[in-house]
């Protein structure tokens, strides 16, 4: 029993996203402590990044970088904001974010809404120059096309001129279902285009890019997408995004539009991960998404074959102090399996 189980009933009575805004409130008053120091078995480089643990924050909770600090104040090791599109966009029509609670499930059909580029890029300014050297921790920032852009690799383009030079890396997110025809960029004369794009606009700036999958993607697709990852040398592939498949549900709002997300995705998205890790041969970091919500998911996704993880439908039902939970909970896996560092089980299954 947690403090949040006893306040979830009272908090559920709120509408899902109105609910979501009064918790980004209530983070971006509090005082945010910064970024823990790193657990010494859980801290590992990846894309070299020095991470203080596996544990991030995966996009969509803060989409407009309101509050990254509180969220590593909370344990995590790393914070992805976004998704950021060029302008700012309202998104689709709500209501448009539904709780399943007994299948302690999401379903999202956002679309991209988020204050646009400036917003998020002046916050990340302003996180920057605080202090004489900046805040420490590592934030991401999660990048993609507005809805009724002509040219949406044009769009990434200049996401990615705007947002290299603030970002401990980025994401090139493809995958989202809920702005028509992007996961079309994920097919592999597309993805080609968008990722040279991409790379020559990141310039001299060396920034690791990473590039968000969707877990309803065949074989022939995931062959193709390692192919080209390897080829232009992404730093991690983000495995995986929302699906748009529905396996037995039980919530009344089953049937909604959009991507589903949490305990219902889990072995999607842990099977799509042990399928990019063949398919590239163990030869790029992988960050596993999807259902994660206990120390043991955590485990299984490292083990087979995810490097880093990233957790947020399972914050709704397990709250606020799930990050360090999880932390705690792998600093005594790695020990109990006799091994020094957690690198070590990366791929172990």
């Amino acid at each position: 029993m947690t403090p949040y189980s006893l306040l979830r009933p009272l908090i559920f009575r709120i509408p899902a996203e109105p609910a979501h805004r009064l918790t980004i409130k209530a983070l971006s008053l509090s005082q945010p402590s910064g970024a823990k120091a790193p657990t010494p078995s859980l801290a590992q480089r990846v894309a070299g990044i020095a991470f203080p643990n596996p544990v991030g924050m995966a996009p969509g909770f803060d989409k407009n970088a309101e509050v990254p600090d509180a969220m590593l104040g909370l344990g995590f090791g790393f914070v992805e904001v976004g998704t950021v599109t060029p302008l700012p966009q309202e998104g689709n029509p709500k209501p448009r974010l539904f709780r399943l609670v007994e299948d302690r499930a999401v379903i999202n059909r956002m679309g991209f809404n988020n204050e646009g580029a400036q917003a998020v890029a002046n916050r990340l300014v302003r996180r920057r120059e605080s202090g004489l050297r900046g805040l420490p921790g590592i934030v991401g920032v999660n990048i993609g096309a507005n809805k009724d852009s002509a040219d949406r690799i044009a769009d990434y383009a200049q996401m990615t001129r705007l947002m290299a030079p603030l970002a401990a890396y980025l994401t090139v997110n493809i995958s989202s279902p809920n702005t028509p025809g992007l996961r079309a960029l994920q097919d592999e004369g597309a993805l080609s285009a968008l990722l040279d794009a991409v790379i020559e606009a990141r310039g001299n700036i060396n920034v690791p890019i990473f590039l968000k999958l969707a877990p309803d993607l065949e074989p022939s697709d995931i062959d193709g997408i390692c192919r080209i990852a390897l080829e232009k040398q992404l730093a991690a592939l983000i495995v995986s995004n929302t699906t748009i498949t529905r396996p037995a549900l039980q919530s009344r709002h089953a049937a909604e539009a959009g991507g589903l997300s949490g305990a219902p995705l889990r072995e999607l998205a842990l099977q799509r991960l042990r399928d990019f890790r063949k398919a590239s041969g163990g030869a790029i970091p992988l960050i596993g998404v999807g259902g994660i919500a206990t120390v043991d998911d955590a485990w299984a996704r490292i083990r087979a074959g995810a490097n880093l993880i990233q957790i947020y439908s399972a914050m709704v039902y397990e709250g606020p102090g799930l990050a360090s939970r999880i932390v705690v909970g792998l600093e005594k896996k790695v020990r109990e399996a006799g091994m020094t560092s957690i690198a070590e089980a990366v791929g172990s299954e």
